[in-house]
């Protein structure tokens, strides 16, 4: 630091011209030095400042330097290393936190929310819902728009059963978790898309309970086996005589017992005359 006190009177008030400051009529050297140490010190901070400024700004332009490019092998993990620790459950973020990430690294988003809805239609449930989802930034904040979109749906077999209660909702989250991730491209799934329950195995049985469906119920036998022994008809062969062959009953389907059923009827009205290569009723429980 320079001393100001081995300087003249006449060097201290060039100083101070020089900074168009004012000299007070019948100031001293002390007065001078004191006035002068001021303007330094102003000086200082200034210039301190500024490197500070300079600095920011060049650790923002390191930053967006090292930016990988969208879509590269470093940009997911890049993107991953923006969320913070309360945005991601297992590793996978949040929806909340995807839209901080996205608006970050992509824009601001002008435009965010459900184009189409499809609620539950089960009175006695809380059915399935599917919505799609629209987000639309302000790409790189360049005046140009990027839209994405997204659709998600929620049924008891693929969410958690407290988010099931609301399934709209809850499919329009996830929707927007799928639209912002695809936007970020990023090869997680959003924490709203995943569940605790074996969704796996709830399809199998789902899928298993219609293809039992689909088979001929146990009424439809029952009536069958009825209608046959009234008519003396042998159901083997009654059910055989068209142009598919079952070993079983138990192999015809619904819609075919419907027809079935419906021939019978016209045999026991006189509709239809009875082909003698059907008759003859057997027990055929024991065969």
């Amino acid at each position: 630091m320079i001393d100001y006190n081995t300087k003249t009177v006449s060097e201290l008030k060039e100083v101070l011209s020089a900074h168009n400051r004012a000299i007070p009529t019948g100031a001293k050297k002390a007065d001078l030095i004191k006035l002068v140490e001021e303007i330094m010190t102003d000086n200082t901070l200034f210039d301190e400042m500024f490197e500070e400024e300079v600095a920011v700004e060049t650790a923002t332009d390191t930053e967006e330097e090292l930016a990988p490019e969208i879509g590269s092998v470093e940009w997911n993990d890049y993107v991953m290393s923006h969320f913070y620790k309360n945005e991601l459950i297992d590793g996978n973020p949040i929806c909340a936190g995807l839209r901080r990430v996205a608006e970050l690294l992509l824009g601001d988003v002008v435009e965010s929310g459900p184009t189409e809805v499809f609620p539950a239609t089960d009175n006695n449930g809380p059915g399935r819902a599917t919505v799609v989802y629209q987000v639309v930034f302000n790409w790189m904040n360049s005046g140009m728009f990027k839209t994405y979109r997204e659709v998600a749906d929620v049924w008891h077999g693929n969410t958690d059963d407290l988010f099931c209660a609301h399934p709209v909702a809850t499919a329009s989250t996830r929707a927007e978790g799928r639209a912002l991730r695809k936007a970020l491209k990023i090869r997680c799934l959003a924490a709203e898309e995943l569940a605790k329950k074996n969704i796996v195995e709830i399809v199998q049985q789902t899928v298993a309970v219609v293809s039992n469906d689909a088979r001929i119920s146990q009424q439809q036998i029952q009536f069958i086996d009825t209608k046959c022994k009234q008519l003396d008809i042998s159901v083997t062969n009654f059910i055989n005589m068209g142009e598919n062959n079952y070993n079983s009953i138990n192999d015809v389907d619904k819609n075919c017992a419907k027809l079935m059923i419906k021939h019978l009827n016209g045999y026991q009205n006189g509709e239809t005359d009875i082909p003698e290569s059907i008759t003859g009723y057997k027990n055929w429980r024991t065969n």
